[in-house]
């Protein structure tokens, strides 16, 4: 497949940083058999090696120690250790429901964070759950969609995993104004934050064994879930009917 047979549609702020990073990734997708091709993952050579890299590197470091720290671990501490990240997240969350003018939802956000952080001893009580304040989880890359900066194509990132052009940037916003990447860089600060990433991928333990038996073609069905999902929290529970709508770049093959 050629450069010359695509197409670029500009409708939305960003297609020139599309097109320089199409240009670059066009010619790999000669190697991706017609029956797989998608015009939401132009990239796809490089995502799928990217995708057997991430999922080799997770079953030889991440998994093994989030099994672990599962094994070991009781259970009222790790509910306290993941009450107290999501406390963390909520107050990002509060942020960006502000930045989206969703001032109900920021208020809520706002109310779990005090209540957690002080009924709650610093977030290791979810208090705030139980007493009907309810969680709204937005991030940075939510906040871009309803500015109208849509997806882009789909593209792994190395380590983090499935995203898209705008959920990369969104995620380097959620860095800037997450709470714990702003303290002093030494052994607890890293301690730290693999702490969170462990205590996050034991969650996932029991929904990766279904997918591992579910899945066909496990590249396919991480991509399409991610997306849907996508969607779905950038229009609320809404998802827009017609999805190529939502793309910054309609990157479609020209027949």
């Amino acid at each position: 497949m050629k450069a010359s047979e695509y197409r670029l549609i500009v409708t939305k702020p960003g297609a020139l940083f599309a097109a320089c990073l199409m240009v670059i990734f066009a010619a790999g997708c000669a190697s991706v058999p017609p029956e797989y091709r998608d015009p939401r993952d132009p990239w796809q050579p490089y995502n799928r090696a990217m995708f057997k890299f991430n999922t080799d590197f997770d079953n030889a470091f991440i998994k093994p120690t989030a099994e672990a720290y599962q094994a070991i671990t009781p259970e009222p501490v790790n509910r306290s250790v993941t009450n107290f990240f999501g406390n963390v997240a909520d107050l990002t969350s509060a942020v960006n429901n502000l930045l989206q003018f969703k001032l109900s939802r920021t208020g809520s956000d706002i109310s779990r964070v005090l209540v957690n952080t002080t009924v709650g001893v610093l977030g290791l009580f979810d208090v705030a759950t139980n007493v009907g304040i309810p969680s709204y989880k937005e991030d940075f890359g939510q906040t871009l969609g309803y500015w109208g900066f849509a997806n882009g194509p789909y593209f792994i990132m190395p380590i983090i995993g499935p995203s898209t052009v705008r959920d990369t940037f969104g995620f380097a916003g959620d860095v800037v104004i997450d709470p714990c990447f702003s303290v002093n860089r030494d052994e607890i600060y890293w301690g730290f934050i693999g702490l969170r990433v462990i205590d996050k991928r034991a969650g996932l333990l029991t929904a990766g064994e279904i997918f591992e038996e579910a899945a066909i073609d496990r590249y396919s069905f991480v991509r399409d879930a991610y997306l849907q999902k996508r969607d779905n929290d950038v229009h609320d529970g809404d998802p827009a009917d017609d999805a190529i709508d939502d793309n910054v770049w309609d990157l479609g093959v020209v027949e």
